[in-house]
């Protein structure tokens, strides 16, 4: 069964030219116009896999609606906006965009993006050695990879998918200092525009979440010029 995409977009053309490109490629496009009927084909229970989401909507932002979708979803979300300011990238990457495209783009090289975020949402093929259940611990830390969840003190985290990879990065890299430009690499992959500030935002979110759970934890060790580290114990 082809995987459904669900494009909003107010502009018929734009949307038109995403949808062909789509079903080109195998993919089952899903348009509509505005952002409360984005919110609820989400809330369908054969919801899209991924949404392509246009910042300028006629009744509600954008913006205002990945915040409300990452409420209750987890879904894939790349912008599509006709602005190409720092502060709109800046923005959308932190409350939970995967992904960000300016107008005019071409439409085949947002379906090649897809296909990059689908393939790294994929679950991972699990480990013959390892049993079922089980998970890689990094002293307070339990990394379900195969859940893609992370326990913390045994407590499983309520995380957005890149904090999810970048605390997951620091799991397997306990002890190491790893510099922002090395996390952008291995957790942005598929966000070349992204900046370092946004490791740090992801960062100071983690921090809150984890202090959440114990208000003396601080596992996260910032080396002011280097990057970040995660303490083993």
């Amino acid at each position: 069964m082809a995987r459904t995409i669900l494009i909003v977009e107010d502009e018929q053309a734009i949307a038109d030219g995403i949808a062909y490109a789509l079903r080109t490629d195998g993919f089952a496009p899903l348009h509509v116009t505005l952002g409360e009927q984005a919110l609820a084909a989400m809330r369908a229970p054969q919801a899209p896999e991924l949404v392509v989401l246009d910042i300028g909507l006629p009744d509600i932002g954008g913006l205002e609606v990945c915040r409300r979708l990452r409420q209750f979803s987890d879904v894939p979300i790349i912008f599509l906006t006709a602005r190409s300011d720092e502060i709109d990238r800046v923005v959308g990457l932190e409350i939970g965009a995967d992904d960000y495209v300016t107008k005019p783009f071409s439409p085949r090289e947002l379906v090649a993006r897809i296909r990059v975020i689908l393939r790294r949402m994929a679950p991972p093929a699990p480990r013959p050695a390892q049993a079922q259940g089980a998970g890689d611990a990094a002293g307070a830390f339990e990394l379900r990879a195969h859940e893609a969840r992370i326990v913390f003190r045994g407590r499983p985290l309520d995380l957005t998918r890149y904090e999810y990879l970048l605390l997951k990065t620091l799991i397997e890299h306990p002890g190491h200092v790893l510099s922002r430009a090395q996390l952008m690499d291995r957790v942005w992959t598929d966000a070349p525009d992204t900046l370092d500030r946004t490791v740090d935002a992801h960062v100071k979110a983690l921090r809150a979440k984890l202090r959440a759970v114990a208000p003396d934890a601080d596992p996260i060790h910032t080396h002011r010029g280097m990057g970040y580290s995660l303490a083993l114990a």
